[in-house]
C-alpha cells in the first residue's frame, strides 16, 4: 500500500483481525454484485469504502422514481439511467482508486460463466427465485463463495454459502429449484426503506469476513431480521444429501 492508502484505510489497519495483510487482500479482491437495487445500493458502497479493489455490478434495470425511496446509490438525476452506470458513478465518488465494472445485462448462465472465473466472491442482491437459483448453481460449479440476501415488506434474510468447504450447504438446500414459489416483489408487496440498508450492509460485512478470513460468517446459518418487531432470529442449515445442486445424489 502507498501512503494515501495507509491513511485511507488506517481505521481498518488498527483492527488486528484485518491489519495490513487483510487490507491488502481486499485491495487484491474482485467482488461481483448482482443487483444494483436496494440491497446492492447498501452493500456496494461499503465494499468500495472498505477497499475492495475491483467491483463488478450486474443489473439490467434503469432507475425509476419509485426506486429512490430505498436505493441510495441512485439520485433524482439518475432517473432513466442504467442502474449499474448510476451505481458506478456513485462508487467512484466514494473511492476513485478502485476499478468498477458496470454490466448492464440480466444475469444469465452465459454471463455468469464468463464472470465467475475472475471473481473471489459473489453477492446475490437480486429479487427473484429463478435468478437466485441460477447464481447458486454457478457459484457452486466454480467454488466461489456466495453471500445471499433478500428483503420484502419488513422481513430480511441473510446467509453465506462458502463452497470452498465441503460441508457448506447451498441455496437449493433450503429452496429446491423444482418447487414452485410464488414470485412476489416490492412493487406489489411494499418494502420498508431501511430494511434493505440493514441487510445490504450485513451482506457487505459478511463479504469482508469471508474475503479476509476472520470471525464466524453465516455459513450453515441463516439470519432472519424482522424490522417490524425489531427481532433477530437464526436458523441452522445443513447440506442436504438429496439436494439437486450440491447433494451426493445429484
Amino acid at each position: 500500500m502507498n501512503d494515501e492508502q495507509l491513511l485511507r484505510y488506517s481505521r481498518h489497519l488498527l483492527l488486528e483481525e484485518i491489519d495490513v495483510a487483510g487490507q491488502e487482500t481486499l485491495l487484491g479482491s474482485h467482488v461481483l454484485i448482482i443487483g444494483a437495487g436496494g440491497l446492492g445500493s447498501a452493500a456496494a458502497p461499503y465494499l468500495a469504502a472498505a477497499g475492495v479493489g475491483k467491483i463488478t455490478l450486474v443489473d439490467h434495470d434503469k432507475v425509476e422514481l419509485t426506486n429512490l425511496q430505498r436505493q441510495i446509490m441512485h439520485t433524482q438525476k439518475s432517473i432513466g439511467k442504467n442502474k449499474v452506470e448510476s451505481g458506478k458513478q456513485f462508487l467512484q465518488s466514494i473511492n476513485p482508486t478502485l476499478m468498477i465494472n458496470a454490466v448492464a445485462e440480466k444475469a444469465s448462465k452465459n454471463l455468469l460463466e464468463e464472470l465467475l472465473p475472475t471473481v473471489n466472491l459473489v453477492l446475490d442482491c437480486t429479487d427473484n427465485f429463478a435468478t437466485r437459483q441460477l447464481i447458486n448453481v454457478a457459484c457452486f460449479s466454480h467454488q466461489v463463495p456466495l453471500v445471499s440476501g433478500s428483503a420484502l415488506k419488513f422481513d430480511g434474510q441473510l446467509s453465506v454459502f462458502d463452497f470452498r468447504h465441503s460441508t457448506s450447504p447451498c441455496y437449493a438446500c433450503l429452496f429446491s429449484p423444482v418447487e414452485q414459489f410464488e414470485e412476489v416483489s416490492c412493487a406489489s408487496m411494499g418494502i420498508f426503506s431501511p430494511l434493505v440498508g440493514i441487510i445490504g450492509a450485513m451482506q457487505a460485512a459478511q463479504a469482508l469476513q469471508v474475503l479476509i478470513g476472520f470471525g464466524q460468517p453465516l455459513v450453515g446459518r441463516m439470519l432472519l431480521w424482522n424490522a417490524l418487531n425489531t427481532q433477530i432470529d437464526e436458523i441452522r442449515i445443513s447440506r442436504n444429501s438429496e439436494c439437486l445442486v450440491c447433494g451426493q445424489a445429484r
